[in-house]
């Protein structure tokens, strides 16, 4: 991985967005590393790396957390691993474009844990949007502001 360059973490097990941040990592030289608790198809490309972690819970997200590194990047939509990574100056952001920021992550926590606490008490059902289109363009344009973002001079 090149020496002080920001690699691309990626929570993959789930993710719907990895050939796009392999196309944005690609053309600008960037590392990514996807982790997931099962196997994915290998990669010829030496830029990206496949690290799978044992099943147990969140150890995708602990592997993450403990080798992403400040204005490295991240990609996950998993709320409580986002709130981690923020704290460790890393830019990161939701399959759908949603950037992350220390001064936005407690309300997103807040409404994960609300709406989380209503599922369960049945008071609303647990079915999320669906990926679209729009969702993958908007996660592009996100990519390439985070990525250009990391690659400025601190």
């Amino acid at each position: 991985m090149p020496a002080g360059r920001p690699t691309i973490y990626v929570d993959a097990d789930a993710c719907p967005v990895k050939g796009e941040v392999v196309r944005v990592a690609e053309r600008h030289g960037l590392p990514v590393v996807f982790v997931s608790n099962g196997g994915l198809r290998p990669a010829r490309d030496p830029l990206i790396r496949h690290v799978v972690v044992p099943g147990k819970a969140d150890a995708a997200d602990d592997w993450i957390v403990e080798n992403g590194e400040a204005g490295d990047i991240a990609v996950t939509a998993d709320v409580l691993l986002v709130a981690r990574l923020v704290t460790k100056g890393l830019h990161v952001l939701g399959p759908t474009g949603r950037t992350f920021t220390p001064e936005t992550i407690g309300m997103d926590v807040a409404m994960r844990n609300l709406k989380q606490d209503l599922r369960e008490s049945g008071q609303i059902k647990g079915y999320n949007a669906g990926f679209t289109a729009r969702d993958r363009s908007a996660f592009l344009q996100a990519l390439e502001i985070a990525v250009r973002r990391a690659l400025q001079p601190q």
